[in-house]
C-alpha cells in the first residue's frame, strides 16, 4: 500500500513538473509596451499579436497611420528574439503568456533600451482630464533651445478631442508618425518604428508648446514652439550644394558583390542619374527609398538610373552588407547600393569621402544629375507621408524635375 501511495505521489509530481515547465505561448490579441528612455521616462506605444500557421507570429506596431508588420520571432524556452524588419534592432528578453519583459538592442550604435510589454487593450497615454487646448495646425518650434546646436522645425499637428498626431519637419527631414495625446494642458506624443525611440511631452497653451524630447536614452533636447501657420523652413534645395573648385560629383565604392562602382561605370553613361546618400539604419531613408522603388516601378519607360551610398553604423564590413542586402531584398530595391562608410554615421568622415560636397548635411540627401553628367539639384533631407500635404508637394516636384532631367538635350552625348 506505501508502494502505491510513493508511485502515485511520484506521477503526480513528475505531472505537476511537466504543468510547470510547459513553455508559455504568447496571447494573441492587443498589446501596450513600454520603452524606458532617459530620467526615468517610459515611451509607450500599442501592438497586436497574431497567429500564422506558415510564419508564426505576426506583430503589428501602430503610429497614427503608420503599421509596421514584424514578422520575424526566436524562441528558446521562455527566451524571445523579436527582430525589427529592415532595421538592425531587436527585442530580446523572456516572456510569458501575458508579457514580455528584455531589452530594444541596438548593438551597432551601441544602445540598449528596457523593454517592458503587457497583454490586454489599454490606453497609449492615460487621459485623466478633457484637453484644454486644441494644438491644431502649424508651430514655429527650436530644439535645443538656448545652446549651439539649435535647430529649428516645423511642428504640423492635428487634434480631435484629446487625440493628437503630427509630426516636426527639420532641415534634415521629419520625426515621422507621432501618436499621442493632450490631457489638461499637456502634451503628449509617442513613436517607435523599429529605429527611432521617440517620447515628446510639453506644457501647452493656445499659442506656446514648451518641452523635452527624448530619443532613447542618448537624446534628452529641450524645445519651445510658437503657433505660426506661415512659418516655413530654408528650402531644402539650397542647403548643399558644390564646393567652390568642383564642377562634377564622382564617387567610387563597392556593391555587394564587392565590385567597386562609379559614375564613370556604363550603367549611368548619358543617363539621368539620382545618387541617394543614405543609410539602412535611417528610418527616412527608408521612407524616401520606398518613393523611389514605387517610382521606377510606375516609370519602367524613362531612362533614370538610381544609386544608393550607404553610411552604415555596423562594425564590420560584412554585417554592412548584411544590412544593405536586407534592406535591397525586404523593399525590392532594383537599383545598387554600395557601401560608403562602415562603423560610424558621422557627418564629418562622411564628407571626407565625398569632398566635393560643402557638407553631408542630412541622411538621406540626393543629388540629381543629368545627362551631360552636371549636378542640376540637390536635395537635403526628406519630407516622408507622416508630413502630409508636404510630402505631396515633394512629389510632384520630384516628378517634375526628373521629367526635365531626361528630356534635356544632351549636347555631349557619345562624348
Amino acid at each position: 500500500m506505501n508502494r502505491i501511495a510513493l508511485v502515485m505521489a511520484g506521477l503526480f509530481l513528475l505531472l505537476a513538473s511537466c504543468k510547470n515547465n510547459k513553455t508559455p505561448e504568447l496571447k494573441e490579441g492587443q498589446w501596450l509596451a513600454e520603452i524606458e528612455v532617459s530620467n526615468g521616462q517610459r515611451l509607450p506605444f500599442e501592438f497586436t499579436l497574431s497567429k500564422n500557421m506558415d510564419s508564426g507570429y505576426v506583430m503589428k506596431v501602430f503610429n497614427a497611420e503608420e503599421v509596421i508588420t514584424i514578422d520575424e520571432f526566436e524562441f528558446n524556452g521562455d527566451s524571445i528574439d523579436i527582430r525589427m524588419p529592415i532595421f538592425e534592432g531587436h527585442i530580446s528578453g523572456t516572456f510569458t503568456d501575458e508579457q514580455i519583459t528584455g531589452q530594444f538592442l541596438e548593438e551597432s550604435k551601441g544602445r540598449s533600451v528596457p523593454f517592458k510589454a503587457t497583454y490586454g487593450f489599454s490606453e497609449r497615454f492615460k487621459t485623466a482630464k478633457d484637453a484644454q487646448v486644441n494644438i491644431s495646425g502649424i508651430w514655429e518650434t527650436y530644439f535645443n533651445v538656448n545652446t549651439e546646436g539649435e535647430y529649428p522645425a516645423k511642428g504640423i499637428f492635428m487634434q480631435n478631442g484629446n487625440k493628437v498626431k503630427g509630426t516636426f519637419r527639420t532641415n534634415t527631414g521629419d520625426y515621422r508618425y507621432l501618436d499621442g495625446v493632450v490631457t489638461g494642458d499637456s502634451l503628449k506624443l509617442s513613436a517607435f518604428d523599429g529605429s527611432h525611440v521617440f517620447l515628446f511631452l510639453a506644457q501647452v497653451t493656445d499659442s506656446t508648446l514648451n518641452g523635452t524630447f527624448y530619443s532613447g536614452e542618448h537624446t534628452v533636447q529641450e524645445f519651445m514652439g510658437a503657433r505660426n501657420e506661415a512659418f516655413e523652413l530654408p528650402d531644402s534645395n539650397s542647403l548643399t550644394y558644390l564646393r567652390e573648385g568642383y564642377d562634377r560629383f564622382n564617387f567610387s565604392f563597392p556593391n555587394t558583390e564587392g565590385v567597386e562602382v562609379s559614375l564613370d561605370d556604363p550603367m549611368f553613361k548619358n543617363k539621368t542619374v539620382l545618387v541617394q546618400i543614405m543609410g539602412t539604419w535611417c528610418p527616412n531613408c527608408l521612407d524616401e527609398t520606398r518613393l523611389y522603388v514605387d517610382y521606377i516601378k510606375n516609370n519602367p519607360e524613362l531612362d533614370v538610373q538610381f544609386v544608393g551610398l550607404a553610411f552604415e553604423y555596423a562594425k564590420t564590413e560584412e554585417k554592412a552588407f548584411e544590412g544593405i542586402q536586407r534592406l535591397k531584398e525586404r523593399e525590392e530595391v532594383p537599383y545598387p547600393i554600395l557601401l560608403a562608410q562602415y562603423g560610424t554615421s558621422n557627418k564629418q568622415k562622411a564628407n571626407e569621402k565625398l569632398p566635393m560636397l560643402n557638407h553631408i548635411l542630412s541622411y538621406p540627401t540626393t543629388i540629381y544629375i543629368d545627362k551631360n553628367g552636371d549636378v542640376r539639384k540637390i536635395h537635403t533631407g526628406f519630407n516622408g507621408p507622416a508630413t502630409g500635404d508636404k510630402f505631396v508637394e515633394f512629389k510632384k516636384e520630384f516628378n517634375k524635375t526628373i521629367q526635365e532631367l531626361v528630356n534635356t538635350e544632351d549636347v555631349n552625348l557619345g562624348n
